[in-house]
């Protein structure tokens, strides 16, 4: 299927949490492929966060969401500047390596994600405490 470009993680740009952070604010969008459930219980909080999940859960467990890179190019141009997180990296890495395979030009992979952005006191949104009953 993709043999043809057999290349892999060696292609995406890895950039570390405060690179990032510097690329968001100079106008790229931030899109988080961890899970809906995840990016509700909090987010890097930049303008225009995406959150379209890379893997899902199902009953079987985890597994890679079918539809990721067309729900991506439905909101994302492939001229368009993101940088692609996750809850530690891995899943971000291998969804920039998707999305460069797809023909997105300028994708950066932060490494660390979410999890390193909250250890560096980064902005982040977290839902609003609920109500007690």
């Amino acid at each position: 299927m993709d043999s043809q470009k057999s290349s892999s993680s060696a292609d995406v740009v890895t950039v570390d949490v405060h690179a990032a952070k510097d690329l968001l604010r100079s106008g790229h969008r931030y899109l988080d492929v961890r899970t809906t459930e995840e990016f509700n219980k909090g987010h890097v909080e930049v303008e225009n966060v995406l959150n379209i999940p890379y893997m899902l859960f199902t009953p079987e467990g985890r597994v890679k969401n079918p539809h990721f890179l067309e729900q991506v190019q439905a909101v994302c141009s492939k001229d368009g500047y993101l940088v692609v997180g996750c809850q530690s990296g891995v899943r971000s890495l291998h969804a920039s390596t998707e999305l460069l395979k797809a023909d997105f030009k300028h994708v950066s992979n932060m490494g660390g994600g979410y999890a390193d952005w909250v250890e560096k006191g980064f902005a982040v949104k977290k839902p609003a405490a609920e109500t007690e009953l």
